[in-house]
């Protein structure tokens, strides 16, 4: 009974181990495992509520047409070239980043079944308008992330 357990576990280091290898050498700032998983959870109710940009075309698009949110990216890239300018693009915009380990991750939380290198998490969607109260839970937790992101940044420059 132990064993099994104890092989899963195992196997999930592996997995974990293999992530981190695979991750882009300017993959910073990296969420740790804590961070990663709210802001996985903020990127799935962003995706229920269409208030997600998936992809680098349409992040960019976004981005240039100066609408705001909280942009998310994938570490495990290759070739690293596709977003290499998407950070750039975040700082002229004031917009904050972080790098999550694995883009199979954030393609399961965008509700999509494609790999996606990176996603832009809006407070109102596209089109039409939120309850009051789906709003002011995902402003909530949007505003709970970002402010763990501005924290992870400023530690590091």
């Amino acid at each position: 009974m132990g064993s099994d357990s104890e092989t899963e576990r195992s196997v999930q280091k592996e997995k974990e181990k293999k992530k981190m290898q695979s991750l882009a050498p300017i993959a910073k700032p990296l969420a740790g495992k804590k961070l990663c998983k709210r802001t996985l959870k903020l990127v799935r109710r962003a995706a229920e509520h269409k208030c997600l940009k998936r992809g680098v075309k349409e992040v960019v698009k976004s981005i240039r047409r100066g609408q705001k949110g909280f942009c998310v990216i994938a570490g495990n890239i290759s070739p690293i070239d596709v977003i290499t300018h998407v950070p750039v693009l975040c700082e002229e915009s004031d917009i904050p980043y972080v790098y999550v380990p694995s883009k199979e991750d954030l393609a399961g939380a965008g509700a999509t079944k494609r790999p996606t290198c990176c996603v832009l998490v809006q407070t109102k969607p596209a089109k039409g308008e939120l309850e009051h109260e789906e709003q002011e839970k995902l402003k909530s937790d949007y505003d709970q992330v970002v402010s763990e992101v501005k924290k992870l940044a400023a530690s590091l420059f």
